[in-house]
């Protein structure tokens, strides 16, 4: 019996100090409440009913990812960057006026405050994206689509973010009273993520540029280009412009009332 009760308290250290050893990092990383995990999946990525810039479908893989639960609030936005450029005020109301470059210097400085690895280096143009970076970064065009599909959890594409009915999942046109509203007021996507279809626009990473009919995996958008994507529509934007499908894209240097964004991290 001595033996026995021997053996356990010699070897029960070690094997729980090597079952710590190797947890994943991803298990074990601090992820915020305000993050979804997104898993990775391959999915229909365009539409057939919409504008011409969103055909051809074609099927993309990506990886997994984290994804913000909302668009960037005021709140939010004002812990980081010290000021508030939206023209509807409110905490809990999404960042607007912020453009691209903005949107950028926001993830940086989020991943520094977290002691992350910044995701952007560089400058106007010339701005780069380390995507194995640990720190924030905005969303690609793919998985932008691919969260606002409810990733893998959907088993029909619906038309909007989460549903086919407009008015239970977005503000839009028809029922905003032309103003944003609070982040996460309206019915979640399958995936926990609120306002993906309306409330305001989202940059995206990728500059824009038309679909190819190929096979792609993680796609980043094309090489270069004179806007950058954003996705969503928003509370001026018209059913039609709310769809998950649907495309816009807008200077880097472009900021609306009904611009926001929402950041990933790996």
């Amino acid at each position: 019996m001595k033996k026995i009760v021997f053996f356990l308290f010699f070897w029960f250290p070690i094997v729980l100090l090597f079952s710590q050893n190797t947890v994943s990092t991803e298990s074990v990383r601090n992820v915020p409440a305000n993050m979804v995990r997104v898993e990775g999946g391959t999915f229909l990525m365009g539409g057939t009913n919409g504008d011409s810039d969103e055909k051809p479908v074609h099927t993309v893989t990506v990886k997994s990812f984290y994804m913000g639960r909302t668009e960037v609030t005021q709140k939010e936005w004002k812990e980081i960057m010290g000021n508030d450029p939206s023209y509807f005020k409110g905490d809990n109301l999404p960042v607007e006026q912020v453009n691209w470059y903005e949107a950028v210097e926001y993830c940086n400085r989020l991943s520094l405050k977290e002691g992350l690895s910044p995701a952007y280096q560089g400058s106007g143009n010339n701005i780069v994206c380390d995507f194995n970076a640990t720190g924030y970064r905005l969303p690609t065009e793919a998985e932008w689509e691919y969260a606002a599909r409810g990733g893998n959890r959907d088993a029909m594409a619906y038309e909007y973010s989460g549903g086919n009915s407009i008015d239970r999942v977005a503000w839009y046109n028809e029922n905003s009273d032309s103003s944003s509203h609070p982040v996460g007021m309206k019915q979640p996507n399958s995936r926990g993520l609120y306002d993906m279809s309306g409330n305001v626009w989202e940059w995206c990473w990728d500059w824009y540029g038309s679909y190819s009919a190929d096979s792609q995996t993680n796609p980043t958008g094309a090489s270069s280009g004179n806007g950058r994507v954003r996705r969503s529509g928003g509370w001026y934007a018209s059913a039609a412009n709310v769809r998950a499908a649907n495309r816009d894209n807008g200077t880097p240097w472009y900021r609306s009332n009904n611009l926001g964004f929402r950041v990933v991290c790996p």
